[in-house]
């Protein structure tokens, strides 16, 4: 009997490997627009997200949104949208991801009072929708097809 890696290796799945935070969240590296940055990844945020601060760093274009964001904490949080952004993690690649720009300094600041880094964005369901996303906990791993 194959194991699950081997199994999705021959479907076609790409492999990431996720790195558990002091705070049990999962952070991976992607490049958003071809420039490196550290994101959890979030299966109850319906959208992938990136901080108000990160989105010159990133090169986004973004615009006014009528959508509020709401997270642990926080609710009618203002955003922007950019649209059309290409990530890339790993050997996998999504070359029209909308990305939701809000302020991200709540979850940084919860991040660092329990000595876990800051990140630049968080990756939600649209990504593992997506890329038929399959997390395997036992072994912190990502897969996207």
């Amino acid at each position: 009997m194959a194991s699950l890696r081997e199994f999705l290796l021959d479907k076609g799945y790409t492999r990431i490997r996720l790195f558990p935070t002091q705070t049990n969240h999962l952070e991976l590296k992607a490049k958003l627009n071809g420039i490196e940055g550290s994101f959890i990844l979030d299966t109850g945020a319906s959208s992938s997200c990136v901080g108000f601060d990160a989105a010159a760093h990133f090169g986004l274009l973004s615009e006014e949104s009528e959508i509020l964001a709401a997270g642990a904490g926080a609710i009618d949080m203002p955003t922007k949208l950019s649209q059309n952004n290409r990530l890339q993690i790993g050997k996998w690649q999504l070359d029209k991801l909308n990305v939701v720009l809000f302020d991200l300094s709540s979850v940084n600041t919860a991040l660092e009072n329990h000595n876990a880094k800051a990140v630049h964005g968080i990756l939600g369901a649209d990504l593992l929708n997506s890329g038929k996303g399959i997390i395997d906990y036992q072994y912190n791993c990502l897969y996207l097809k």
